[in-house]
């Protein structure tokens, strides 16, 4: 597999989402487990509309000169609050203008496509997002099992 330094591919997704297209992409990185996982799950990506933007999606942002994937936790007016799925602590805030695109579709590598509007999908994230101070604790273990 071809890599090629990430302002360069940013840029790229950047493009193909404001000129209307989606993007497929594998993940890197530990943020989003257990729901996405690092090297192996692929997203796809849409442009969306900023009142589009909702508590529960999953969105590509610009924060501190980075891109990051990560859930949104909750919407005040044109800032949003956000947090990786596997992050212990870390929340990170932006306006709604720093948001890319949205996550619509998961791709496993079995090759099996989840929509995030699928009841699956959306059970799931509200399980893991409302466990609350068990989270840290069943993230501690799934890691090790993982």
């Amino acid at each position: 597999m071809k890599q090629i330094p990430n302002e360069v591919f940013f840029a790229w997704v950047e493009q193909e989402i404001a000129e209307g297209r989606s993007v497929r992409f594998r993940l890197k990185g530990q943020s989003m487990f257990p729901l996405l996982r690092n090297e192996r799950d692929e997203v796809v990506l849409y442009p969306c509309k900023e009142e589009e933007l909702q508590p529960m999606d999953v969105v590509l942002f610009r924060y501190q000169g980075k891109h990051v994937l990560h859930r949104i936790l909750r919407r005040e007016g044109n800032c949003l609050y956000l947090r990786g799925d596997g992050s212990y602590v870390v929340k990170e805030m932006c306006a709604t203008a720093d948001v890319v695109g949205k996550v619509q579709e998961v791709i496993r590598p079995s090759g099996k496509m989840i929509p995030v509007d699928a009841w699956q999908w959306r059970m799931a994230s509200r399980l893991w997002c409302g466990l609350g101070i068990f989270r840290n604790p069943c993230l501690r273990v799934l890691h090790k099992i993982w």
